[in-house]
């Protein structure tokens, strides 16, 4: 099964790839040049900066509009920057700024402090299979410049199109590039910003993976949904769990052990087919009025591999589903299972007031925090559930 290639499409494109209805696309970019702060403008923001042709806005195809990777390649180079506002029918909202190359700091025209201060991550691309040495100069320029106007900014950095390189050779540019990074920044003072590096690609599943743990940086409460994932996994025999933005297969939160990369790629997989399987045998015809979507309150799923391990989705809400992984022997007491599914879906939802009712306060945030639907994810607090231990 294949999460990338998509089913041909009639018709003019429509911003909705492949086999994804249009319940399941991100709006585009509005409120652009009100006076006021809008809901829009409101939202964390992620700047995808580098030099061009270094696969910017290839990864922002791929991972939030679902274009086949092969299509990346007829993509023209940007010329100037780009807002996408990932919204509506997704359940992380937040904006994509895509920033040309070619970008001068110092140009009169460029302000600093609108771009950088209400930013909540910035992700600088460097090509791995071209000279670095170019990139880690604009790095650690884009870095400096940032960091006076916005301390608060995480700062990623994507050694990118890794797929055509061995093993080592990759894990040497990534020690090389990073070895180097950091000096720069440490002769010039800045030795207390931090680089979180990642290695990726987008004709694999690195991708998904590093902008994952980019979005997760702006969820404020993450510790709260890892809490509850370790909860249910120790009281059902699950060996390892996540939550799904199912539009782009960012997991918003997991549980606290490792995250084995080739356990991602199967979750991602069964999404895909759960979607595009529902799309065809689970859509109902309604009116016209009302909205319609192929994944809803009842959608789950569960798949059998033959090495003994099962696959088990279960929806959360509209837009999240849990994936849990576990052991074909443990998946006997599936009423267990499912109940301890429904308190930890309870507690979400607790969560979920919980920071709906901090939003009715206003908060100085200047990095803000991904939004559901229109209001943040969570808030702090305390959030309590029974579940039932299944060795009883």
């Amino acid at each position: 099964m294949s999460s990338y290639q998509d089913d041909e499409e009639v018709g003019a494109f429509d911003g909705h790839a492949g086999s994804f209805p249009k319940e399941f696309g991100y709006g585009t970019f509005e409120g652009e040049h009100d006076g006021n702060l809008s809901a829009s403008e409101q939202k964390p923001r992620i700047l995808l900066m580098g030099l061009r042709r270094s696969g910017k806005s290839s990864i922002q195809k791929v991972v939030f509009h679902k274009m086949s990777p092969n299509e990346t390649l007829f993509l023209e180079s940007t010329n100037k920057i780009v807002k996408d506002d990932i919204n509506n029918s997704s359940f992380v909202q937040f904006q994509i700024w895509d920033f040309p190359g070619q970008i001068d700091f110092f140009d009169s025209t460029f302000d600093s402090d609108m771009i950088f201060g209400g930013c909540g991550a910035l992700v600088f691309v460097i090509d791995a299979q071209d000279d670095y040495m170019e990139a880690l100069n604009k790095l650690n320029l884009t870095v400096t410049k940032a960091y006076k106007v916005n301390p608060n900014i995480k700062f990623e950095v994507f050694i990118h199109k890794v797929d055509g390189l061995g093993d080592d050779f990759k894990m040497e540019s990534q020690r090389d590039i990073h070895q180097r990074a950091t000096d720069d920044l440490a002769d010039a003072g800045y030795d207390q910003i931090h680089l979180s590096f990642h290695l990726t690609s987008i004709y694999d599943h690195s991708i998904f993976e590093a902008f994952s743990k980019v979005v997760q940086k702006l969820i404020p409460q993450l510790p709260a949904l890892e809490n509850l994932l370790n909860i249910l996994n120790t009281n059902s025999a699950i060996e390892k769990s996540f939550l799904f933005d199912v539009v782009s297969k960012i997991y918003i939160a997991t549980d606290s052990t490792p995250v084995d990369m080739q356990s991602y790629e199967l979750c991602c997989d069964m999404i895909d087919v759960v979607i595009d399987v529902s799309w065809i045998y689970g859509y109902k015809e309604v009116k016209e009025e009302q909205e319609t979507t192929a994944f809803d309150e009842q959608s789950s799923s569960l798949i059998k591999l033959n090495n003994g391990t099962v696959l088990y989705l279960r929806e959360v809400n509209k837009f999240l589903a849990l994936v849990c992984i576990l052991r074909e022997d443990n998946f006997d007491h599936k009423g267990v299972i499912d109940y301890n599914f429904l308190c930890f879906r309870e507690a979400i939802q607790q969560v979920f007031e919980l920071r709906n009712k901090h939003q009715a306060q206003p908060i100085a945030n200047s990095t803000g925090s991904p939004i559901v639907n229109g209001k943040n994810i969570i808030g702090d607090g305390h959030v309590s559930s029974t579940l039932i231990d299944e060795q009883n």
